[in-house]
């Protein structure tokens, strides 16, 4: 069944049809992304969260990596092992972020930066060009991005004394957001089974978390009940599958710094979330600046 998957994959590379699920999928992978940044972030240690999501997809992705796909070959190896060390990065990254700010600050950020870095990548790796209609988008989305910046520097008093840190640590989480979306891109492209590339990276890469949250959990003074953890790591890894699975094969079907931008129409579902799941404030004028971030998004994928 996956080998029939891949081969229907790869038989829609470069057309129309898949540009169209391309589109599908980066979107997808935009509702996705903002649930698991809200289950990371969620009444838990960031750190814990994490940990818990990873040592799920280990065990999920275990089986089907060692049983149902083609093994990795050669260089595909030092591929992985690239991405090992660009996603360690980035849950560094995130888990600091989450650490001193709110999901409402630190998500529109490192989302909204990411495919402003993913587009000058993309460009220089893929050989992709924007025309004037999608660059506008970009300004759009950049105008909205450093705006709710300067807003939240303003107004939010939440974790009022560590927001500074927060936000440069969002900043830059989301060049670390570039580099791994057009890095495995370029995984994914290059082996010749996505799903081998998923799999594994899916393995390979959920191996650091756990380590570190088991630690931090052993020096914990007061350590949250470990069920209510484990069930959000378990819900964390079905959507961390959905989420990174989707844009992954969107950068293999269509371009990439297309499917990264669309995806971060995500900011509209996160500022959703923080309001009716987390409780957090949004207000009208944050809500009208996460729009503009989607808004150059949209306008990046109807310019194409």
């Amino acid at each position: 069944m996956v080998t029939s998957l891949a081969e229907w994959i790869q038989s829609l590379e470069g057309t129309e049809a898949g540009a169209r699920l391309a589109t599908i999928l980066a979107l997808s992978a935009a509702l996705l992304h903002a649930i698991f940044g809200a289950l990371q972030k969620g009444r838990h240690d960031p750190w814990l969260s994490r940990g818990a999501i990873d040592a799920w997809l280990f065990l999920l992705s275990a089986p089907i990596a060692l049983f149902a796909v083609p093994w990795p070959a050669g260089g595909e190896w030092l591929i992985l092992a690239g991405a090992m060390i660009i996603h360690f990065t980035y849950k560094v990254g995130m888990a600091l972020a989450y650490s001193r700010g709110a999901f409402t600050v630190v998500y529109p950020v490192v989302r909204g930066s990411g495919p402003l870095f993913t587009v000058f990548g993309a460009w220089l790796i893929f050989g992709e060009t924007f025309s004037a209609i999608q660059w506008l988008g970009v300004l759009v989305l950049v105008t909205g991005i450093f705006g709710l910046a300067v807003y939240n520097l303003i107004h939010v008093e939440i974790d009022r004394e560590t927001l500074v840190p927060a936000l440069w640590l969002a900043l830059a989480t989301g060049a670390t957001v570039a580099l791994y979306t057009t890095y495995d891109a370029f995984g994914i492209r290059t082996t010749p089974d996505p799903f081998t590339f998923l799999a594994w990276f899916f393995f390979l890469t959920a191996m650091d978390m756990p380590v570190i949250a088991a630690l931090r959990w052993r020096n914990l003074r007061f350590r949250p009940p470990p069920w209510p953890l484990a069930w959000r790591g378990l819900a964390g890894a079905f959507v961390a599958w959905g989420s990174f699975g989707s844009v992954m094969l969107a950068t293999r079907l269509d371009k990439v710094g297309e499917a990264a931008v669309l995806r971060e129409t995500s900011t509209v579902f996160a500022a959703l979330i923080g309001w009716l799941v987390l409780r957090e404030s949004v207000g009208p004028r944050r809500l009208a600046l996460m729009c503009t971030i989607a808004l150059g998004a949209v306008i990046v994928e109807l310019g194409g």
